[in-house]
């Protein structure tokens, strides 16, 4: 089987936060379902820290690790100990890859497209991630929405590889 096609599925703060203790920083319930909408019916190849952070299995969709512990196992997770590994074990056309900061720039380099949430908002965290390099990424789609509710502005952005 040849190399999947590989989406990175990431939200990211304008100051590149991803996350805060093992979680993301924000509740945005429509950043929710977009990720459930790019997501439902792929693989995900996730590390073990973003895994564990889930609320539990998510349904129709394959759980990927990406682990260095070679003990390291949980209930409905295949792990892998490489990327090359995990795209094998996907074992699909297509892969989705949701984190964490060390998993995205593993396969960035190899990244068909970017579904990105930017939080249009500067917000603490632990976890920070680089902006994509538009000289290898071009949006190729946008859709802003409003802060309300308390909730920052937000934007969907799909990049796709120049």
């Amino acid at each position: 089987m040849s190399r999947p096609e590989i989406t990175l599925v990431v939200a990211r703060a304008a100051n590149g936060v991803i996350g805060r203790g093992g979680k993301l920083p924000w509740h945005i319930p429509e950043d929710l379902r977009h990720f459930k909408e790019v997501t439902m019916g792929t693989p995900m190849i996730m590390g073990r820290k973003t895994f564990e952070s889930l609320p539990g299995l998510l349904p129709g969709r394959r759980h990927v690790v990406l682990t260095r512990d070679a003990e390291w196992q949980a209930d409905g997770a295949v792990v892998a100990a490489t990327p090359d590994e995990a795209l094998a074990r996907a074992a699909a056309d297509y892969v989705s890859v949701i984190g964490g900061a060390e998993i995205f720039a593993l396969f960035e380099p190899h990244a068909a497209a970017v579904e990105l949430t930017e939080v249009h908002a500067r917000i603490e965290g632990d976890t920070v991630m680089p902006p994509f390099d538009p000289a290898r990424w071009h949006e190729a789609l946008r859709v802003d929405r409003p802060a309300e509710g308390g909730r920052p502005a937000f934007s969907f952005v799909r990049l796709e590889r120049r």
